[in-house]
């Protein structure tokens, strides 16, 4: 079940395009502004909105450790900001003088790209504010841009349909038609596919487009709008329709997924920006096996459980989990004690609620771990695999935790405790489909 909890009308025109930051959401429109709102209550920070865009602003986008916001506009700038303060950083102008229609910051926030309407491309030193490189596409303008997740190549989408792809130094290494009327979007998976021959990672991008297909790439070196007023959204593994999103009443130009809380926000042609709340049924449903509903509650950080506390109409005791710093592994050993005595929730109703909550999460994960076969628990972390390897002694075990084990330990087995021939590691493909189906099976 995926449920409305807020819509946010403040802009107004066309919302362009909205980001997520671990603490904040950022929008942004065809009025010029950029708009900074709170996650946890969804009011706007006092230093909202953003001026300075003398056009409109088609773009924006947080670097990774969510301190500064980049916007960029048809006047032919990207501006950087202060998100504590709202302060401009930095103004960079697109040397051509072009409208700047995308801009994205590389994963470890020394770069940012910038794509402009006459089809050039800048990629920016983000610490100096200076111009890095620039290139440029053959035809249309540059609407979409992603980073891979190690940040080695990046990848922009015309309104001419082309994927192109450019290293860190600015060099064409590929280009193809994606889609006949034009691309909408594109967008990296988090983790690669696997480890490939030589040491070459595959990624996976998705790119959608006006001719209203959704295409998933695997590039060597999910989050759809649409134009009929809907958001679709999909599990990557099955290809299956999770959900159809029909709320906006003009076309959908923009959505993003939290980094770390089940909130997905969409923009519209109608100003407004809609936030959707994901319920842990929806989760589990399209859980992919690194995604195992006991390490996802016990890994929630204390925003997760702001959110979850919210979907469970508790919402006034966001205030007292956040100041006793609750994160998931705490809420799972939450007691009446320590709801009594530690948070100091002196109602003994609102007390009773939260420990039948906290008790139906406990109930989901034992269920499905007690029904987990043997084969698929790795004998190290005595947790469900997320990516088996064969080590030389023929056992399997989890990839990260065995390489933990080689890099801190003798080079010794873990099951037989004799020295290991080899210590190179083997993917266990078939092991991996095995432990997939089984989530499919038992996670409905």
């Amino acid at each position: 079940m995926v449920k409305l909890i807020y819509t946010l009308a403040d802009h107004g025109d066309d919302v362009n395009c909205c980001a997520f930051s671990f603490s904040l959401l950022a929008t942004c429109s065809l009025d010029k502004t950029i708009r900074l709102y709170s996650l946890s209550d969804f009011t706007e920070l006092p230093h909202s909105p953003l001026k300075f865009h003398t056009y409109a602003v088609h773009c924006c986008c947080f670097s990774p450790s969510g301190h500064i916001l980049a916007s960029c506009s048809t006047d032919g700038t990207t501006v950087l900001w202060n998100t504590e303060n709202g302060q401009t950083l930095a103004v960079m102008e697109q040397p051509s003088g072009s409208p700047v229609r995308v801009c994205q910051f590389s994963p470890d926030s020394t770069c940012l790209a910038s794509g402009a309407a006459d089809g050039t491309v800048v990629l920016w030193n983000a610490q100096s504010y200076r111009l890095y490189r620039c290139g440029s596409v053959k035809d249309g303008s540059l609407v979409a841009c992603a980073f891979s997740p190690n940040g080695s190549f990046f990848v922009t989408g015309s309104s001419c349909g082309d994927l192109t792809v450019w290293d860190d130094k600015m060099r064409c290494l590929h280009s193809e038609k994606a889609h006949d009327l034009g691309i909408t979007c594109c967008d990296f998976s988090s983790q690669p596919v696997s480890d490939g021959e030589q040491g070459l990672q595959f990624f996976r991008l998705a790119s959608c487009g006006q001719d209203c297909h959704v295409k998933v790439w695997v590039v060597s070196f999910t989050h759809i709008f649409s134009v009929d007023k809907s958001v679709i959204v999909y599990d990557t593994n099955t290809e299956n329709i999770l959900h159809t999103l029909t709320q906006h009443t003009r076309y959908v130009t923009t959505c993003a997924f939290a980094p770390h809380t089940l909130l997905l926000a969409t923009g519209s042609m109608d100003k407004t920006v809609n936030i959707w709340q994901f319920d842990l049924e929806t989760l589990c449903q399209a859980r992919s096996t690194e995604d195992h509903l006991k390490q996802f509650t016990e890994d929630w950080s204390e925003e997760d459980v702001s959110t979850w506390l919210c979907a469970q109409d508790l919402k006034d005791l966001v205030g007292i989990f956040k100041m006793n710093n609750i994160d998931g592994k705490e809420l799972l050993n939450l007691t009446k004690e320590s709801l009594a005595d530690d948070l100091k929730i002196e109602s003994l109703g609102l007390r009773s609620k939260v420990l039948r909550k906290i008790e139906e999460l406990r109930t989901r994960v034992k269920s499905l771990s007690s029904e987990i076969p043997d084969e698929f628990i790795c004998p190290i972390t005595r947790e469900l695999m997320k990516d088996p390897v064969i080590a030389s002694d023929g056992y399997s075990y989890e990839k990260e935790a065995m390489e933990n084990w080689i890099s801190t330990k003798k080079r010794t087995s873990p099951m037989t405790n004799l020295v290991l021939p080899s210590v190179v590691l083997t993917p266990n493909r078939t092991l991996k489909m095995a432990i997939n189906r089984w989530l499919e099976t038992h996670q409905k």
